[in-house]
């Protein structure tokens, strides 16, 4: 081994998952590795507990049986009783660092840690491992959260993966700068682009930034790089889910010539719901409902009137 694979190889991140043999993040079959971070805060977030960087505590209060044993662990004396529910407990977020000392004693297992600090050579290995069944198509895909919230990390992963023959994507809302972006993208083959709502002010209001930064990025990506470009949009009712969103949408790419080989439309569901839960937040969730096949269908067939290939 080098000393450059070597310097990678120790290059660490903070991730929450790795999900193996995935078939909707990209061509063929994929190893989807999920870094934990992102700059965006969007209201429908199917994945909360991405979206800060560092490890965080997760709990299911079904599960738990107020026996206490957190509350006497706690090095950091955040947990405590709550008042309002017989038998459940509370965590004070500001006090908790995710040491993991209360999961570890939890009969239940109704508490537990997302994220963790891995090394770029410890999931390098585990996307290796899987390299006999990626054919063709197939690779790693990093994703989040924001696959470019580590992008030091992400950057080294990939590399790494390049030059082991495996094919690699990211999948990134963009909102980061060009300088951050562009050294990740020089070992990244297809990028899945995240594209939330076309009007600024709205993408602030839902997202918590404008999309300036985001559709600049996409711009440079089509004409400085080589990627192969998906755009990615999740259809969330009532936030872009009109024909005029997607004609927004088509005019933007075709105008701008943006080497878009498809688009891919991801009909909103509620999953992050239960997370939002389980982090225990004092904020309201967010309800939407799932668009029809018909709704789906007539704004992919907007999109297809540009002459995009749309799934």
């Amino acid at each position: 081994m080098t000393d450059m694979s070597d310097t990678l190889r120790a290059i660490t991140g903070t991730i929450f998952n790795i999900q193996h043999y995935c078939i909707h993040d990209g061509p063929g079959i994929r190893t989807n590795v999920f870094v934990k971070g992102c700059p965006l805060r969007c209201i429908w977030c199917a994945n909360p507990e991405s979206q800060s960087t560092v490890p965080q505590l997760m709990y299911l209060s079904d599960k738990c049986v107020g026996c206490g044993k957190c509350i006497e662990l706690c090095p950091q004396k955040a947990v405590s009783r709550r008042t309002d529910l017989a038998n459940r407990v509370q965590t004070n977020r500001t006090l908790c660092i995710a040491c993991g000392q209360c999961t570890d004693i939890c009969p239940t297992e109704a508490r537990s840690i997302s994220g963790r600090i891995a090394t770029v050579g410890e999931v390098f290995d585990e996307v290796m491992g899987d390299k006999l069944f990626y054919g063709s198509d197939g690779g790693i895909t990093v994703t989040g959260g924001e696959a470019l919230a580590h992008p030091k990390f992400t950057g080294a992963l990939l590399q790494l993966c390049r030059e082991g023959g495996i094919t690699t994507a990211v999948e990134t809302c963009g909102a980061v700068p060009w300088e951050v972006m562009e050294p990740v993208l020089r070992y990244t083959d297809i990028v899945l682009y995240d594209i939330k709502q076309m009007d600024s002010d709205r993408h602030l209001a839902y997202t918590g930034q404008g999309n300036e930064t985001i559709l600049s990025n996409l711009e440079h990506i089509s004409q400085q790089t080589e990627c192969t470009i998906i755009v990615r949009c999740p259809v969330i009712p009532p936030c872009n889910d009109t024909p005029e969103d997607m004609h927004a949408l088509g005019r933007f790419l075709t105008e701008r010539h943006i080497r878009c080989t498809e688009i891919d439309l991801l009909p909103y569901h509620n999953l992050g719901e239960g997370k939002r839960e389980q982090l225990e937040p004092d904020c309201a969730g967010f309800l939407s409902h799932t668009p029809t096949d018909g709704e789906m269908e007539a704004l992919r067939q907007i999109l297809r009137g540009y002459g995009f290939l749309v799934k």
